[in-house]
């Protein structure tokens, strides 16, 4: 009987095992028309600048030493990094739940009886005890295996967070990076300007001795200068503001921030964007969302899995005897094998909610997904347009830029000959001064579209 017995428990245990290896669950299928038309009217090639290596991007030594600096210091980067580990070890976890478990245990047991519930026993004994106990749920449905493939994509997902944390930084970096430059170059226009309406003035006061011009003009050119004087202040504490921006990035404390020149930035020329499909696999925030998805199905698949019995193996051996002295005789052995099998009936609704909630999640992920998969092809497309845009303005403010230095020349000279009034100098110079500051924001402008372009296609975490 004993024998038999073993036997049909093994029986079980050995069936369970081939239903187990045979069984098969739905996998996860990416839809194929996700990608369709998502970067619009835009040229698509083999190649991707995504691809490109951030240190290759932006021909700028120092910005890439910056860049180095913030990717080994920055904080939301290493607290990045331990979220990546803390999804590990949850992953790690939900593969060991296939495993049999294991526990042991030992003790001692002295019990006094009372002579009136026992009068005819002993009145007291000792007892001891070694044992090893272990139980193993068959995962008959795949609800432990299910779990496991959601523990891992959940582990993947925060991979790809991290990375998006990669590529953000850099274009944020990046971006602080060309705002400095361009801070440095509205001062060093500003205050060439400055000098150039302080001569102004002096001519003024010259042509006022000689009776050409009145005191009136005079004194509107000295308010013209102070009135461009009067914007510095602002642009060196703009420029201060964007030092700690950038120092944080870099995890440093606040101070000065070592950079080149604008004029030396050359905006990188082979914008390819690739195939929309490469966001799937480029993109860190589209990895994520998908990954999110990959999830929450599985997770509805181990729902589902809730509904049909779990069976369990356990055993147990064990040394016991009343006196310690014979525990380890071999007659002190005991063991037993117990399977088992329940069938969940009525469970307070628990089962049916755990579906319909890991559904509704599913579903929440893909809509998920898809938005941020638009959401990355409208950045491309942004972007491109942008860079287009900087391209045309950067050719006709050059245009401009010469007919008005030409202008304020031609004007300065009249002034001189009595041709010209001193408010014709002074608007001259004004506008000079305006199409000067624009054209350094047509160039950062160009810049950070290469930028905008790099990290919306992905780039920066390889």
């Amino acid at each position: 009987m004993k024998t038999n017995s073993i036997k049909n428990i093994l029986l079980i245990a050995v069936v369970s095992v081939l239903i187990v290896s045979c069984s098969t669950t739905n996998q996860y299928q990416r839809s194929q028309d996700l990608t369709d038309g998502l970067y619009g009217e835009a040229d698509t090639a083999e190649t991707n600048l995504a691809n490109e290596s951030w240190q290759n991007l932006f021909n700028d030594p120092i910005l890439d030493s910056l860049i180095a600096e913030g990717l080994r210091n920055n904080f939301d980067l290493q607290a990045a990094v331990q979220r990546v580990v803390a999804a590990e070890s949850n992953f790690l976890q939900s593969k060991a739940a296939l495993a049999p478990s294991l526990s042991g245990q030992a003790g001692h047991t002295y019990v006094k009886n009372s002579e009136s519930t026992s009068p005819n026993g002993p009145d007291h004994y000792n007892a001891s005890q070694i044992a090893l106990q272990s139980s193993w749920e068959i995962d008959f449905w795949g609800k432990l295996n299910n779990a496991k493939k959601s523990a891992y994509a959940n582990y993947l997902a925060t991979d790809a967070a991290h990375k998006a944390v990669q590529t953000r930084l850099v274009a944020n970096i990046a971006s602080v990076y060309y705002s400095l430059l361009a801070l440095d170059a509205n001062l060093a226009i500003t205050k060439e300007t400055v000098k150039n309406s302080a001569e102004l003035v002096e001519t003024m006061k010259a042509l006022k001795e000689s009776g050409s011009v009145t005191g009136a003009a005079v004194v509107q050119s000295e308010a013209a200068r102070y009135a461009t004087e009067v914007t510095i202040p602002d642009i060196e504490q703009q420029i201060r503001e964007n030092e700690n921006t950038l120092c944080i990035l870099l995890g440093r404390t606040p101070g000065n921030v070592e950079r080149g020149k604008l004029e030396n930035q050359q905006a990188h020329e082979l914008l390819e964007v690739g195939v929309p499909a490469e966001l799937l696999d480029n993109r860190p925030d589209v990895m994520q969302a998908e990954y999110s998805v990959i999830s929450a199905y599985h997770m509805t698949n181990s729902a589902k899995a809730y509904f049909y019995p779990a069976v369990t193996l356990t055993a147990s051996a064990s040394l016991e005897s009343l006196e310690f002295g014979d525990l380890f005789d071999p007659a002190s052995f005991a063991a037993n094998v117990v399977g088992g099998l329940v069938q969940p009936i009525f469970s307070k609704r628990a089962n049916k909610t755990r579906l319909e909630v890991a559904k509704a999640q599913q579903e929440e992920a893909l809509l998920n997904f898809k938005s941020t998969l638009l959401n990355a092809g409208a950045e491309v497309n942004d972007a491109l347009s942008m860079y287009d845009a900087s391209m045309q303005k950067i050719d006709l403010r050059n245009k401009q830029l010469d007919a008005l230095e030409k202008s304020v020349d031609y004007t300065k000279e009249l002034l001189v000959y009595g041709s010209a009034t001193y408010t014709e100098v002074l608007n001259a110079q004004q506008s000079l001064l305006n199409a000067q500051l624009s054209d350094v924001n047509d160039q950062i402008q160009q810049l950070n579209a290469v930028v905008s372009l790099y990290r919306a296609l992905g780039g920066g975490w390889r």
